[in-house]
Parts: C-alpha cells; sequence; structure tokens
C-alpha cells in the first residue's frame, strides 16, 4: 500500500469499523504480519476495514482472501475491541473498533497479498517466536485456550 493511502486512514474524524477472521486448520491459526501503521512489523488475524454496505462477514472473506490467499467462510463474531493510538501531540491518529469473527478454512495456500509483509498457519508454540498482537493473544487464549 502506498503511503498516501495509508496516510489517508490517520487521523479520521470518526472511529473506522473494522474487521478480522479467525481461521483453524490442523491445530494452526492463520496470521499476518501487517505491512502498514498502526500495526506495521505486528502480527495478527487477517482482516481490515469494513467497506460501506459491506456486511462484517463479506468483509471477513474479502479481507481474508486479500491478505493470504485463503478462501473462508465467515461465522458469527467471537471478540471485539477498540484501538485508539495518539501522536505525540496527543491528537487521535488511527481510531479502529474491531469486530473479529469466528471463520471456516474453506479453500487456498497462504500468499501474503494487499497490505500483509507475511502470511503462515501458526502453531501455539511458534506463537512464542513472533511479535503477535496483545489483543490477538488474548483473543486466542481466553477463546480458544491456543497459545
Amino acid at each position: 500500500m502506498t503511503e498516501s493511502i495509508e496516510s489517508s486512514k490517520a487521523y479520521p474524524n470518526q472511529p473506522k469499523l473494522a474487521v478480522g477472521a479467525v481461521v483453524f486448520k490442523d491445530q494452526e491459526i492463520l496470521l499476518v504480519k501487517r505491512g502498514n501503521a498502526p500495526a506495521k512489523g505486528i502480527w495478527a488475524i487477517p482482516g481490515g476495514s469494513v467497506k460501506l454496505g459491506e456486511t462484517l462477514n463479506q468483509a471477513a472473506q474479502r479481507e481474508v482472501l486479500e491478505e493470504t490467499g485463503i478462501t473462508i467462510k465467515a461465522g458469527e463474531p467471537v471478540y471485539s475491541f477498540e484501538s485508539i493510538e495518539y501522536d505525540e501531540k496527543g491528537a487521535v491518529k488511527f481510531h479502529y473498533y474491531i469486530v473479529d469473527m469466528e471463520a471456516e478454512y474453506l479453500d487456498g495456500d497462504v500468499i501474503p497479498g494487499d497490505d500483509a509483509d507475511d502470511a503462515a498457519w501458526v502453531s501455539a508454540d511458534d506463537l512464542k517466536n513472533l511479535n503477535v498482537n496483545q489483543k490477538t493473544l488474548e483473543l486466542l487464549q481466553q477463546k480458544y485456550s491456543f497459545g
């Protein structure tokens, strides 16, 4: 993603709705390494902004396909949280409300794309070796006893 597109997400005039998808396959979780702010370089479940007119399920399915090449069927919400980042002057730089959906793996091989620098199926043991988003770790531990 170019800097102009990335920077257009900064300093919003209202919170942005985003979605994530919790996808398991063979005792591993699908994670992406974020390529852009606000979480550049951090591993998390795949997802992104919900477009106008798009349901949470449609957004989750689209985002996972764009970021990982994996086709899923999104189910029910399992976790939600706010993410607010302030700049050095105290202005809101990013403000997202994120709804994570449970999802079923359908098809595909992992190929990082869109704003993901990397994507992989990750075992519970491998989580310890990655810089994983704290909310992702909480979700996986609390809802799935994973990690």
